[in-house]
């Protein structure tokens, strides 16, 4: 099973996200037979058996085992991901775009930029485990708070020219054997927690 699994496509995308398929992907991190899964959510067998068929022809289930019983053969089921992210690429032509013409300090950029780190990731990711192959990425996550305004600014500033010494320094377009990497920093403010309220 895959921690995450990036979906572009369209069909399978509206798949995964009817409420009740959603419901089933989440019951099913063990395999688990229509049976089973009928009487966790509630829902007929043969209702159940539809809605598998529709997430395994989507590649969002898979089959795990087969058991007999008497005469008849039970399939048992399990989620292909633990998690799933639709990729923008799967809106089609409305999808958001990094390359139109947006503020490069707006949110909405902010928001372009991610969708292509998932869109690409989620591609490269795919093509890896065809080829039996690790993907080697990095990721860096933290938080910060400043004082002031100007000392995010300052920040800003010293970030900036880090990077731009560390490119110069270890880029080289013309490296035989090479292979370009995409390098993407962005800081945004934390969603404000609500406060919990004074006891009276």
């Amino acid at each position: 099973m895959l921690d995450v699994q990036v979906i572009d496509d369209p069909t399978a995308a509206t798949v995964a996200l009817e409420p009740m398929r959603s419901r089933l992907l989440s019951e099913m991190a063990e395999p688990a037979s229509a049976a089973a899964l009928a009487s966790r959510v509630g829902l007929a067998r043969q209702k159940v058996n539809y809605h598998l068929h529709a997430l395994e022809k989507h590649g969002l289930v898979r089959l795990a085992s087969e058991r007999k019983w008497g005469g008849l053969t039970e399939r048992l089921l399990v989620a292909s991901a633990a998690s799933y992210v639709v990729s923008p690429s799967a809106m089609g032509p409305v999808a958001v775009d990094r390359n139109r013409e947006l503020d490069r300090l707006s949110a909405s950029y902010l928001i372009a930029l991610g969708a292509r780190v998932v869109r690409e990731v989620g591609d490269l990711i795919r093509r890896a485990m065809e080829a039996g192959k690790r993907l080697a990425t990095l990721a860096v996550d933290t938080e910060i708070r400043f004082r002031s305004p100007a000392e995010r600014a300052a920040f800003t500033n010293e970030l900036t020219e880090a990077i731009t010494k560390l490119v110069s320094k270890y880029h080289d377009a013309s490296a035989p054997g090479g292979r370009a990497h995409r390098l993407v920093v962005v800081a945004h403010p934390l969603p404000q927690q609500s406060d919990p309220k004074e006891p009276s």
